[in-house]
Order: C-alpha cells, then structure tokens, then sequence
C-alpha cells in the first residue's frame, strides 16, 4: 500500500516527538555513537529487527562505533507516517 507524503506542517509537528532525529531534505537522520564496533553491530541488529517487524527499512551507514540511521518512503517521494513510527520505535543505543 502506498503511504501518503506528510505536509510540512504534519513533519513540523512530528519531527519534536523524535528526539535526536533532524530533517535532511526528504529525510530524517540520526548518528548513533556506540562504545564498540560490536555494539554498533548489536545496535544495527535490533534495528534491522524492527525494520523487518515494520515492513520499513532504513537507509543503515556503520562507520566503525558510528551508525547513521536515514528514514524516507521512497514510494511516497519524502516522509511519511511510517518513517516517524519507525524512528519512534528505535531504542536508545
């Protein structure tokens, strides 16, 4: 099923539910510094979980303890619902 586009104003008013999250053109992003390599592993595994559970994957970018999460509906051409319930659901490393 094809998910709607989020107006400005429903992605203004989303974005502050999601702590740490930053609107990156038709995106939202966020870095994640973990302790370890393997922890930013573990991290992406749970992620991956999540993901899979949701039917909605994210953009995933592991550079060593770094691990940059980057949330778009491509079919929707930028932000929808689900990318914000996602992002919600994300714990904290």
């Amino acid at each position: 099923m094809k998910m709607a586009r989020l107006s400005e104003q429903e992605i203004a008013r989303q974005l502050p539910e999601v702590p740490g999250w930053q609107r990156v053109d038709q995106s939202i992003r966020r870095v994640f510094e973990l302790p370890s390599f393997k922890e930013a592993i573990d991290f992406v595994t749970r992620v991956a979980t999540l993901a899979d559970e949701a039917d909605h994957h994210p953009d995933i970018l592991i550079e060593y303890r770094k691990v940059t999460l980057t949330l778009s509906t491509h079919d929707a051409g930028g932000l929808s619902a689900r990318d914000f319930a996602l992002a919600r659901q994300i714990p904290e490393p």
